[in-house]
């Protein structure tokens, strides 16, 4: 997500870094570049023309900013701007009679299904009573991959195959719904794999017969300004209140992003991250605008880790650290708390100063598997205490892992080294960080 913008903002900066006075001259030159990234990136023609016309303004002549760089005053100024493109944090509003109805429209193929189960999850982690519906009375199997996933999260799915009015079908599972006691409805309505008038007239029915409280438009980040241009007919007729972008997470350039609220004004309110139901979180325009800028997402990644981290095992293991008690045990535990993390390239993303250079890292998790795979072929007493571990014990746990005892000897080797750094930290007294990481297989 966003490594071209990432990569082509960066080489800008780096240009400007060592400048003494942002001249027109010099400005000029950053411009081209940018505005070829943002086209490259397929971002709407006019909200680049606007941006860079504000840019200008903003940086010709200006002074360096007291205590930073010239490249430093440029981010400082860009990221301003980004964040007058991308606007402001948009919440899910809410109905003062429940159930708060979100009604997600957009066309097939977009992900919109995937989307109503990933938000119904998003919102049951908030502590509401959650339930998820479909009115596609055009494909069935819509209504079943939808009620798929809502078992999937132990949530309520109302649907009827049996009722070929979508309206009349609306009717019923609205009041379905409202029975339940449920705190928010997500309403998956149908998609076609184009617009036409028939569909838009069942929508702007649902429309007045639900008086949803969100209408959001599901936008495959993949297909850029199509999407963009597709949204407006939605919003010219149903009235739409936000944005969710799905995936970003694959070969998406990122500029619908850098669009919708200029073009459509309405916000982005959540974005699709993955494909597993959990890859989904709100839209942040700060963090989005740092990790355009190589700035990394530092947010981002603590909330990933307070998901993904037991407390109170790091805790433990962090006195055991600090004592140098770390055992291959404790190696395990750590390489399943990084894993716990997601892909690791996308956790390195969110690490500053890594984004703009992540195309040319090389991230082999297989490598974690195949340590952690070891380590589980040994003993508790081989774990607790591996200098036993001799060459027949090696054979052994060669085999058990589907390794070689080279393989068993290069983690003996690591965790040896690690040990040794502890002994050495804790002796001079500069043990401060409450877990060592364990060197990363790149």
């Amino acid at each position: 997500m966003f490594e071209l913008l990432t990569e082509k903002f960066s080489g800008v900066i780096e240009k400007l870094k060592k400048a003494k006075k942002l001249d027109e001259k010099t400005v000029n030159e950053a411009l081209r570049d940018i505005r070829r990234a943002l086209l490259e990136a397929d971002v709407n023609i006019e909200v680049v023309q606007q941006f860079l016309k504000d840019i200008k303004e903003k940086l010709v002549g200006q002074e360096v900013i007291k205590g930073l760089d010239a490249g430093e005053t440029v981010i400082k100024l860009i990221y301003d701007e980004l964040l007058k493109i991308l606007g402001e944090e948009s919440s899910l509003e809410k109905s003062e009679k429940p159930p708060t109805v979100i009604m997600l429209v957009g066309l097939q193929g977009t992900g919109k299904t995937t989307t109503a189960g990933k938000i119904a999850k998003w919102l049951k982690s908030k502590g509401y009573q959650v339930g998820v519906a479909s009115t596609d009375v055009r494909r069935p199997a819509a209504g079943r991959q939808l009620c798929t996933l809502a078992e999937s999260i132990n949530i309520p799915c109302f649907i009827d195959e049996n009722e070929k009015d979508a309206i009349k079908l609306t009717e019923k599972l609205i009041k379905e719904a409202q029975d339940s006691g449920l705190s928010y409805l997500i309403l998956d309505t149908a998609g076609r794999l184009h617009i036409d008038e028939e569909l838009m007239d069942e929508l702007v029915e649902i429309k007045e017969k639900v008086n949803p409280t969100e209408i959001l438009y599901v936008a495959d980040a993949m297909q850029g300004q199509d999407a963009i241009n597709t949204a407006k007919v939605y919003h010219d007729k149903v009235g739409l209140t936000g944005v969710i972008l799905t995936k970003l997470d694959g070969d998406a350039k990122g500029g619908i992003a850098l669009s919708v609220r200029k073009v459509l004004g309405v916000p982005i309110k959540f974005i699709g991250v993955g494909e597993k139901i959990e890859d989904f979180e709100p839209f942040y325009p700060d963090r989005i605008a740092q990790r355009i800028l190589g700035l990394g997402d530092i947010q981002s990644l603590i909330e990933k880790m307070e998901k993904a981290i037991d407390e109170d095992k790091a805790q433990e293991m962090a006195k055991r650290v600090m004592n140098a008690e770390f055992t291959l045990e404790d190696l395990r535990e750590q390489l399943r708390m990084i894993r716990n993390l997601g892909p690791l390239e996308k956790v390195l993303k969110m690490i500053p100063g890594i984004g703009s250079k992540i195309k040319d890292l090389k991230v082999d998790e297989k490598q974690l598997i195949k340590i952690e795979a070891i380590i589980n072929s040994m003993t508790p007493e081989e774990r607790q205490n591996p200098h036993i571990i001799n060459g027949s014990r090696k054979r052994r746990i060669a085999r058990g892992s589907g390794t070689t005892i080279m393989d068993v000897n290069k983690v003996l080797k690591q965790y040896k080294e690690m040990k040794k750094l502890m002994k050495k930290m804790k002796k001079s007294g500069k043990m401060k960080f409450p877990m060592n990481l364990p060197k990363l297989p790149f």
